[in-house]
């Protein structure tokens, strides 16, 4: 089994407290950073690259490329393949995607996602059957797929992928559940997932972790941060 700390993120398009958001990251010490609502307009690519080096990670993939979602990692991992997808745009209604990629980690192989769900149930829905399809095809035994789901564990989209994967707060909740809004925290609409072969240790938002305080869970964006720590089979 190897260790493999994954982290997922909603920035909200760097529009807050950029060093606090860096401060947070760095601290949770994550070997996978999956982002939601990266920067996709002007200047994306210098922007996110910024962030992963204050946070001593490097840029993987996604970001502009896949409408917000994008994954960072650090030098453990060894990087297979990397493919941004969009999915149908329904007019009128913001372009979703997923930033995806399969890695090696220390002899475990994994498939990657990173998603943004529709604010539209219907939309939400079937891009969460969008997602469990695209990991289906990634062609690995193992995957984790975390994001931003704009639903709860009650709904249908989050309820679709959580029959299929291992919702890893509910698996081994360690840490707070809710992750929106950082003021007044109430809803737990971002989730780690997990294929079955992998061991859940804990899932939860980091709120005791040395480096991490209260003031920069609130400066960093409108989210707070989900963070798994998980044992990935070797491959």
């Amino acid at each position: 089994m190897v260790l493999v700390k994954v982290l997922s993120y909603n920035i909200r398009s760097m529009r807050d407290d950029t060093d606090a958001l860096a401060r947070v990251i760095q601290a949770c010490e994550p070997d996978l950073v999956l982002i939601q609502e990266a920067p996709r307009f002007f200047r994306w690519r210098k922007k996110l690259a910024r962030l992963a080096s204050a946070a001593g990670l490097v840029v993987l993939t996604g970001g502009g490329t896949a409408a917000g979602p994008a994954i960072l990692c650090n030098l453990r991992v060894t990087v297979e393949r990397t493919e941004d997808v969009l999915l149908p745009l329904t007019p009128g209604r913001h372009r979703r995607g997923f930033a995806t990629a399969v890695v090696r980690i220390g002899g475990a192989r994994l498939g990657v996602l990173s998603c943004h769900l529709s604010l539209q149930k219907d939309e939400r829905y079937d891009q969460a059957g969008m997602l469990l399809d695209r990991l289906a095809g990634m062609g690995v035994e193992h995957a984790v797929a975390g994001g931003d789901l704009n639903d709860r564990p009650t709904g249908p989209a989050f309820s679709r992928v959580a029959d299929s994967l291992q919702d890893c707060w509910a698996t081994s909740p360690t840490g707070g559940e809710v992750t929106w809004t950082r003021t007044e925290p109430h809803r737990r609409i971002d989730a780690i997932f997990a294929t079955k072969g992998i061991e859940v240790r804990g899932c939860g938002v980091p709120l005791d972790l040395p480096g991490i305080t209260e003031t920069d869970l609130r400066a960093a964006t409108d989210h707070l941060p989900v963070l798994a720590t998980l044992d990935i089979p070797v491959s």
